[in-house]
């Protein structure tokens, strides 16, 4: 289990303000598969928020110590039904660029959207070495270089 300091469990629950339930735990309790999909999300995300079905404060607080000590997390907060819960995330996006090979690179292309009003969509994607980003978020090939059919008669 981590331990956190107050100032990085003040941060963490500030950050976490924003976030909507990842995992929900029903009637059956702390399954396989809810705890598999808790450790998925921790990979994935870092900092979860977890929603539990179930009026019994006691259980809820067995459930959340058992996440904690099962899955190496942090318990950051535990308010009514929600439980936040952070754990460093894996890198995996590390391993991906090194496994691109030479001449490749990751980008992150940002759209707006078409109307301006909702949020603009964000991907990342890998380049090759001939490939460019244009302004509008599309990825264009570089041509060819033309050959002077001069030099090439003079040769």
């Amino acid at each position: 289990m981590i331990n956190l300091t107050p100032v990085e469990r003040s941060a963490l629950r500030a950050e976490a303000h924003g976030l909507k339930p990842v995992v929900m735990i029903g009637e059956s309790g702390l399954t396989p598969a809810v705890m598999k999909e808790i450790a998925l999300g921790l990979d994935a995300h870092g900092l979860i928020k977890v929603r539990v079905f179930g009026d019994d404060r006691e259980a809820r607080i067995g459930m959340y110590e058992t996440i904690c000590a099962e899955l190496g997390a942090a318990p950051v907060q535990h308010i009514g039904k929600l439980l936040v819960l952070y754990r460093p995330k894996k890198e995996v996006e590390k391993e991906r660029s090194a496994k691109a090979g030479k001449g490749m690179r990751m980008v992150t292309i940002v759209k707006p959207s078409a109307s301006g009003t909702k949020k603009p969509s964000v991907s990342k994607v890998l380049l090759k070495g001939n490939e460019r980003v244009t302004e509008g978020g599309t990825i264009k090939r570089a041509k060819t270089r033309q050959k002077s059919t001069k030099k090439a008669s003079l040769a």
